[in-house]
């Protein structure tokens, strides 16, 4: 056996040992490099960042909604308002499970499937501990029996929040509007910091259109929160500014007047206030309850409204367009006069039809056997579509649209609400364009009794109306008269408007012959006249839905209700001194004289013996 004796190299060693506590040495000093670098970014370059994120973490910051304005007629009527309510509502971050939770409420509190999809797609566009809204309007049983089981669903709680009510629900649909649930694609666009806590916004009338003014401005509470999140403390707060309060030029006395005087009959009532243009009545009917939709409105109430064949969803005043008829026919007589193409005494004979120059057609009268001699004064009382045929033709189709348009027809009246029609005047140019045709003599024919190509919106007629009361001066409607912010009142100012450069003669004419349709026997609206003290000067109409053959009569009896006439009928009163401009379309009415004309009645009797009695 041997034994092996190891050499040492003392040198060698030192060698190595002295190497490996250099690697050592430098490598530590590397990891305090880091760790002293990394301080330095935390507590110098990144203390900015990061001392936000735990200041965000300890505090959060909870929006408070402000209370939106009141809506109110010009006697001061609430027509829009808030009411106190109880919501249910989610904070994501401190609910355990979304989706156990949500099913076990649905169980508990009966909530439709389309609630809880609903509320799936609103909170992926909110913060995780912002309050989520599932259900907006509690009533009292649900409210007691969720507070039962209030303890098995943690981040679920009742709020008392404040709801959109209007009180004359069908009345003011229209024209007031409503609020809705923001929707997704609303959500992606508005304002984060104004609407995070809100949960509705204007959809129609007033409250889309004024929307910026009555949605008042968001105000912010800092809490205090715990570890897990849940506040202890409230460290400061800015308050919200509640929206304003606006007035409207509405009657609500007036406007209700109106539409029950439309009683079995959608269409349109519109009445202006002729002293300032303010819009006393606007009736839109059929209507519906807009309360339906502030909480977000049930697929099977929405598809009800929405295929009704009323149509109840339909604003007829700004985006109906209707022929006006026969109510067309002062401001073509208007136009005759101005273009010195005939004068108040010139007559013609009307047998009960009109032939165009070497033509065999047959244009009608609405009287079959004629009103023989007549000139402008009782073609406008007696509504002698013969006479407007023959003066229509010597207008020509250029310089009637030419003159109609001064007027406002075909054009918006530019009210303050959204969405109005221009309706339709047509020209010669309108239809090579659009009809890629040229313009025919029979079309001219037609035009002049307010039929073919011609539409109007109600909205359009009364402005026009009103136009010729005031012997030129132009009308401009609008519905907002003042808003009312927290320390001032503001009152609309509205544009200079122009004036129509019209003969005052020619214009007296006119209204003389409007006159006589109401207080002369011969009259078509002599019925109205009846117990007033003052004149009234108007113009009945009836427009065609459908065409009737040359060779064929209408029958009115025979004629499904909804193939029958639209009735209409124009008005202003009192005639030497006016004060309000009414436009009435009654649908398949039939007759302007019997069903229009006393619906404008009711409205320009109930304003002027109210005005007197005041």
């Amino acid at each position: 056996m041997h034994r092996y004796q190891v050499i040492k190299d003392r040198f060698l060693e030192n060698r190595i040992f002295l190497s490996r506590a250099v690697i050592l040495f430098a490598f530590m000093l590397l990891l305090v490099a880091g760790l002293v670098g990394r301080l330095v970014y935390l507590q110098v370059l990144g203390h900015k960042l990061y001392h936000n994120m735990a200041t965000n973490n300890r505090i959060k910051v909870s929006s408070i909604p402000p209370t939106r304005g009141i809506i109110y007629d010009k006697h001061g009527q609430v027509l829009a308002e808030n009411l106190a309510f109880y919501s249910l509502e989610l904070i994501p971050d401190e609910v355990p499970n979304m989706d156990d939770t949500l099913q076990r409420l649905q169980l508990a509190l009966s909530i439709p499937q389309e609630k809880i999809a609903a509320f799936n797609k609103q909170r992926k566009h909110y913060k995780h501990f912002d309050s989520i809204p599932l259900l907006l309007q509690l009533n009292k049983a649900e409210v007691a029996k969720f507070a039962v089981l209030r303890h098995t669903f943690p981040g679920v709680d009742i709020h008392a929040r404040l709801l959109r009510h209007y009180p004359f629900a069908e009345l003011t649909a229209h024209l007031v509007g409503y609020v809705g649930r923001i929707n997704e694609s609303e959500l992606k666009t508005l304002p984060e910091a104004e609407y995070r806590s809100m949960y509705t916004i204007g959809k129609t009338g007033i409250e889309l259109a004024y929307e910026d003014v009555l949605r008042g401005h968001a105000g912010y509470a800092e809490l205090e929160a715990n570890a897990q999140g849940k506040p202890i403390n409230e460290l400061g707060r800015i308050d919200s500014i509640p929206g304003a309060d606006i007035y409207l030029t509405i009657d609500m006395e007036l406007q209700r007047t109106a539409y029950d005087a439309l009683a079995e009959y959608n269409g349109a009532v519109v009445a202006l206030d002729l002293d300032t243009g303010g819009v006393l009545v606007q009736v839109s009917k059929a209507s519906f309850d807009p309360n339906l939709f502030v909480t977000g409105i049930s697929y099977n109430d929405y598809d009800r409204l929405n295929n009704s064949k009323n149509k109840p969803l339909f604003d007829r005043v700004l985006r109906g367009q209707y022929p006006p008829g026969s109510t067309l026919k002062p401001f073509i007589g208007l136009a005759g006069l101005e273009n010195n193409i005939t004068h108040t005494h010139q007559t013609i004979f009307c047998p009960g039809y009109y032939r165009l120059p070497n033509k065999d057609h047959k244009y009608r009268d609405w009287k079959k056997w004629g009103h023989g001699k007549v000139d402008l004064d009782e073609a406008i009382t007696q509504s002698c579509d013969v006479y407007f045929y023959d003066l229509s033709l010597a207008l020509g189709i250029d310089k009637m649209s030419e003159f109609l348009h001064k007027f406002g027809f075909g054009q918006e009246t530019g009210i303050d609400l959204n969405g109005e029609k221009s309706g339709l005047l047509p020209s010669r140019e309108w239809k090579r364009i659009h009809r890629e045709q040229v313009w025919y003599p029979g079309e001219t024919l037609i035009t002049g009794i307010g039929q073919g190509f011609a539409q109007v919106t109600p909205l359009q007629l009364a402005r026009a109306t009103g136009t010729l009361a005031k012997r030129g001066q132009v009308v401009a409607p609008y519905l907002a008269e003042r808003i009312d912010y927290q320390n001032r009142s503001v009152e609309i100012e509205r544009p200079a408007q122009e004036r129509i450069d019209l003969k005052a003669g020619n214009v007296q004419d006119i209204i003389n012959a409007m006159v006589r349709v109401v207080h002369s026997a011969k009259g078509t609206a002599k019925r109205i006249a009846e117990g007033i003290d003052y004149q009234i000067a108007g113009k009945t109409g009836t427009a065609q839905v459908y065409t009737i053959k040359q060779d064929e009569e209408y029958d009115e009896a025979e004629i499904e209700f909804n193939m029958r006439d639209h009735a209409l009928f124009i008005a202003f009163a009192p005639a030497d001194n006016p004060k309000i401009a009414v436009a009435v379309i009654a649908e398949h009415g039939s007759h302007g004289s019997s069903i229009a004309a006393p619906i404008a009645a009711e409205v320009i009797k109930k304003y002027l013996n109210a005005g007197n009695k005041r």
